[in-house]
């Protein structure tokens, strides 16, 4: 994998009341998230999901500041102020970010956010802001989710960096529930990992099996991975809710649990394409309701068809 270095090639010229939009989706989670036995091997695999954070950017000629509503995204607004000086247009203007992903429960809403964002400014300038070069700028601010591939794809969080794209998978979808509170991502990314040699290398037989299992469009091995990864996540974030979550999962017949491993969400994994699919949903959400108060259905994100962009 290679990146391009140096200031971004070719803008067009700005114009006040200059616009572009940007969108990203978020993810439930992880279908897989550790250590493998390599230096810096911190790693997970992206469950996409149909939620998105979209960002718009208006420019501004008569000023040179920049600010972003909601004030909280700051970490938007410093990504969009390194992009315009590298870019050669320190402009001033505002970023709005509108976003249906909740914060702090490992959905990827900050990655969301930082990528549509990038995207927004980007298409208000008229440059091309591939991958790779938006990874080379998150990096500079906070490890980050693939959210940048419409793929499921295996990812470097911690140094901001593509793995392998493993594919795209059939339809899911995801019942799950928040156990409360907010998990700071870069904090979390601070904890130093508990896991020893062996873990690291089931780690590594793990994402084996998940590529292989997305080559096959096997759900119920994909499944059974992501049940794995969440429970070995117990020794470093326990889930309160995890063995009753397996119960239900047991119950109506789910293809595995599924974990945000640095967040505070479970979910159970359902193939709609089974017999009495709704009833199994109805039945998951009402088991789910009994756990926590707090339950969402989400439809899992099917890429077929679509190219991976330029890196």
């Amino acid at each position: 994998m290679s990146g391009a270095t140096g200031s971004l090639a070719g803008p067009r010229p700005f114009y006040r009341g200059v616009t572009g939009v940007g969108t990203a989706f978020g993810v439930f989670g992880e279908l897989l998230q550790g250590v493998l036995p390599e230096p810096e091997g911190d790693f997970l695999v992206t469950l996409p999901i149909a939620r998105w954070s979209v960002a718009t950017f208006r420019g501004s000629a008569d000023t040179g500041e920049l600010t972003v509503w909601p004030r909280r995204k700051t970490k938007a607004l410093r990504l969009a102020r390194m992009i315009l000086a590298d870019a050669g247009r320190p402009i001033g203007g505002e970023i709005t970010i509108d976003s249906g992903l909740p914060e702090g429960k490992g959905m990827a809403s900050s990655s969301a956010d930082l990528v549509a964002t990038a995207r927004a400014v980007a298409n208000a300038l008229g440059i091309n802001l591939p991958p790779r070069r938006i990874e080379n700028f998150l990096a500079r601010i906070e490890p980050t989710d693939g959210v940048l591939y419409p793929a499921v794809v295996a990812f470097y969080h911690r140094r901001v960096a593509l793995h392998s794209v493993l594919g795209s998978l059939p339809p899911m979808t995801v019942v799950g529930v928040d156990e409360g509170g907010e998990i700071d991502t870069v904090e979390f990314n601070r904890i130093p990992k508990p896991f020893t040699a062996a873990d690291r290398r089931e780690y590594a037989g793990l994402l084996a099996r998940m590529a292989e299992a997305v080559g096959r469009r096997d759900l119920a091995e994909v499944g059974r991975v992501a049940t794995r990864s969440a429970l070995m996540n117990q020794v470093l974030r326990p889930k309160t809710t995890l063995e009753r979550m397996l119960g239900v999962c047991a119950d109506v017949g789910g293809l595995g649990v599924v974990a945000a491993h640095s967040g505070t969400s479970l979910g159970v994994l359902l193939d709609p394409a089974v017999p009495g699919y709704p009833d199994q949903v109805a039945a998951a959400a009402g088991a789910c309701s009994s756990i926590a108060g707090n339950v969402a259905v989400y439809r899992c994100l099917s890429f077929d068809g679509m190219g991976m962009g330029r890196r």
